[in-house]
């Protein structure tokens, strides 16, 4: 993967979007993400988009298992992962795996997790490797922690911005050793998609449209961008 040249302003940052609630939010996420896989495979013949971890794609992914799809032809990425063995249920692979990938026919080598059983700077390279081989991602999946977070990319950290892939060694929530995209690697897509649910995350909205800078708002878009953010979330406890 060649990353964007962050000297060009030809990127676009999100437009917010608010839900009574996280049910309805996952309902309009799911007809997204749907109608971009049929847009792209039948514009190119491949859907190539990135998962995120969290609650609110859990629901997300429940549902898009009830769908139907050519699921042939999509080809799944991951955020970021945590170094943990590779069954344990706190990874992100396994809560894809569960709620989502083991109930459709996406083909197995199209299903690229990380393998960050390894260690991070194992992991990081070898997925660094595999996506020399994408172009761009057609859609990049995101949820926001209560710090700012995003995948593993967490305020304050360091990273060399010429990674595509970073090993990060000292995460403040456990574990401390994970794998994650870079910023600039996330992105180079075509549609970023945030999710934003809960009163516990009302604090970093509140930065967040008060121009705070924080991971998570510096993930951009090449085409088209959406923070899909719940009452809950927005208003905080009014």
């Amino acid at each position: 993967m060649t990353l964007p040249n962050a000297e060009v302003p030809d990127t676009i940052t999100p437009a917010w979007q608010l839900f009574p609630n996280a049910t309805e939010l996952a309902e309009q996420a799911t007809q997204d993400i749907l109608n971009t896989a049929e847009a792209a495979i039948s514009a190119k013949g491949a859907f190539h988009i990135v998962l995120a971890g969290g609650t609110t794609p859990k629901h997300v992914y429940q549902q898009l298992a009830e769908s139907s799809s050519t699921w042939e032809n999509w080809h799944i990425y991951l955020g970021d992962e945590r170094c943990l063995p590779a069954t344990d249920p706190e990874r992100n692979s396994v809560m894809a795996q569960d709620c989502f990938l083991n109930k459709v026919s996406i083909p197995q080598s199209q299903i690229h997790f990380m393998q960050s059983e390894l260690g991070a700077k194992a992991a990081a390279n070898a997925y660094s490797a595999l996506l020399s081989n994408v172009e761009r991602f057609d859609m990049v999946l995101l949820g926001m922690g209560e710090d700012g977070h995003t995948a593993s990319l967490f305020p304050g950290h360091v990273h060399n911005l010429e990674e595509t892939v970073h090993a990060v060694s000292n995460a403040p929530k456990a574990p401390a050793e994970r794998v994650s995209l870079s910023s600039a690697c996330l992105s180079n897509n075509d549609f970023l998609l945030i999710f934003i649910t809960g009163q516990s995350k009302h604090e970093r909205v509140i930065d967040w449209i008060s121009g705070v800078s924080m991971p998570v708002n510096s993930i951009t878009s090449k085409k088209k961008a959406a923070v899909y953010c719940d009452h809950t979330a927005w208003l905080g406890n009014t």
